[in-house]
Order: structure tokens, then sequence, then C-alpha cells
């Protein structure tokens, strides 16, 4: 997963990418509002942490001009603006979450992670496909009890595949969500490849089906109701 964070405050900013690259997100900083938006306009962040008092363009524009262009993404206000007349104003303008500074690690990743489910349509942090369950508060995958050993990568993926269960998922758009920045369009597709070869041969192990397919030339899909084997 991709967040941008558009916050000024440098130590702020620092602890968020810190706690944030802790739980294995890709985050990008920048300190300013002009900045934020260009940033936030060129590229796909899954989610944007949003200070208000920003220079050269403070976050209520900043909001304003996101929701104005369309962009589908959630945007998470982190501010010390406590007050019922900043938080009505920026849900307003489209936040999809306010929380006041200074906050709790804890409740920021809850937060991060409610903002995730329902992006995705998600109701809950334990998403079951046939007889998986991905638990995604404790970054845990279970068949039948077990839980199975997957490498960060693979988790990645699987937790990524869950989110959009029974949708065919492109190549790129995996890439992008799970090695961000550091994606190379070359060697990507076969990165992806060996990895979905891997979880293919753990979830097989202990299953009666197939539960990702590919589809040639389209993408993979991770579907509830899987394929005999």
């Amino acid at each position: 997963m991709n967040f941008l964070i558009i916050e000024d405050n440098i130590r702020i900013s620092d602890n968020l990418k810190y706690i944030l690259t802790k739980e294995n997100y890709n985050v990008e900083c920048i300190d300013n509002g002009e900045d934020g938006l260009r940033l936030a306009l060129d590229n796909n962040y899954d989610l944007i942490i949003l200070d208000l008092m920003l220079p050269e363009m403070d976050g209520y524009e900043v909001l304003e001009a996101l929701r104005a262009n369309k962009k589908n993404l959630s945007i998470l206000v982190l501010s010390a603006k406590g007050q019922v007349e900043d938080k009505v104003k920026a849900l307003d303008l489209g936040s999809d979450d306010y929380l006041t500074k200074p906050f709790a690690p804890a409740e920021l990743l809850a937060r991060i992670r409610s903002l995730l489910r329902r992006k995705h349509g998600v109701s809950s942090n334990i998403i079951e496909i046939g007889e998986l369950i991905i638990d995604i508060s404790k970054k845990e995958i279970i068949i039948n009890d077990e839980i199975i050993d997957f490498t960060l990568k693979e988790y990645e993926i699987i937790e990524f595949l869950a989110y959009n269960k029974n949708k065919v998922v492109t190549r790129v758009s995996l890439g992008e969500h799970i090695w961000g920045e550091s994606l190379d369009l070359f060697t990507m597709s076969n990165f992806i490849d060996v990895h979905i070869k891997n979880l293919r041969k753990k979830i097989e192990e202990k299953t009666i089906k197939k539960y990702i397919i590919t589809k040639r030339g389209l993408g993979f899909i991770l579907t509830d109701k899987g394929e005999d084997l």
C-alpha cells in the first residue's frame, strides 16, 4: 500500500514514516501543500495523511482540489486544530477521517485499517476466502485453524488480492501497490510470478481447491469459490 504524508513538521513527518514503514506501508513525505497536491494528482496513493496548517497551500485547499479532481483515495486529516468547526469543515470538504495531534500510534493504525477496509468495501479485519481466513490486524493467514507461514511480500500480495476478491488485479496494479517507488517494470512480472507460484503452493498444500486464478494477459483473481485441484 502506498501512502503520502503531507506534513511540514519534520519531526512529526519522520515519526509517521517510522510508524508506517514498520507496518510495511510504502511511504512518501512532502512538506508543503502545493507539492503535496501535485504528487497526489500525479501518482496513485491508497491513502494521504494531511496536515491542515501547511505552507504554500493549506490542507483545506489541498482537500478541495483533490476532491474536485475526483481522486479516488482515502484522506486522513491529522492536525493540531481540534475545534469542532475545523473537523466539520475538513469532513465537508472530503476528508474521510480526522485525528487530532498528539495522537497514539495504535489509534492512527486502527483508523488507517478502517479507511482501507472502507475503500475496498470490507466490513471487518477478517476476510474469508473459502477455506482461507485473512486477519488484517494480525497480518495472519489461517487455513483450517492453522496459521500458515508466509513471507512478508507473499502476505502483502494476498492481502491486496483479498481486498479485491473476485476481481481481476493486473500485474501493474499489484506491483505498484506492493513495491511502490521501488517498482522496476522490467523485472516486476518475474518477481510477481515467483511470489504467486509460492503462494499457490503453500495454500494448495492445505486445501483441496485453487483460490488464486491466473487470467492470461489480464492478471490474477483471488476467488472465494475456488477451483477443484
